[in-house]
């Protein structure tokens, strides 16, 4: 049993132990997408077209109540913004609802550009 499991009174083979980390750089947000997570960019159409990650879908987030039919509940999905701050309050929107596999993308496409990470245009 780990130090945190012991701590906080969680089994290491509980769920919870498990769970999808709610945060992921940059790097690990490509890695999981190329493994077939969704990779949600939640901007305006106009900074979309400035430069996005290859094969994301866009919903801007206010959108995002009415485009729940497009976000899987049995998939990976990473959420991605400018910065990381609209991804995050799409990531707490879609826990609200129920949704277990939603992580925001740390630094968002600032911190994709900035790791030369491919941008479509």
């Amino acid at each position: 049993m780990s130090l945190l499991s012991r701590l906080f009174g969680t089994p290491e083979s509980s769920p919870a132990a498990n769970a999808t980390p709610t945060v992921v750089d940059v790097h690990e947000a490509s890695r999981r997408q190329a493994a077939g997570a969704l990779l949600i960019d939640v901007r305006e159409p106009a900074e979309w077209h400035h430069g996005h990650a290859p094969h994301a879908t866009l919903i801007p987030l206010g959108s995002l109540p009415g485009r729940l039919t497009d976000v899987p509940r049995d998939r990976d999905v990473l959420l991605i913004c400018r910065s990381g701050n609209r991804s995050g309050s799409a990531q707490r929107q879609l826990r609200q609802l129920g949704y277990q596999r939603v992580c925001n993308v740390s630094g968002g496409m600032n911190a994709w550009v900035s790791a030369g990470l491919p941008v479509s245009h």
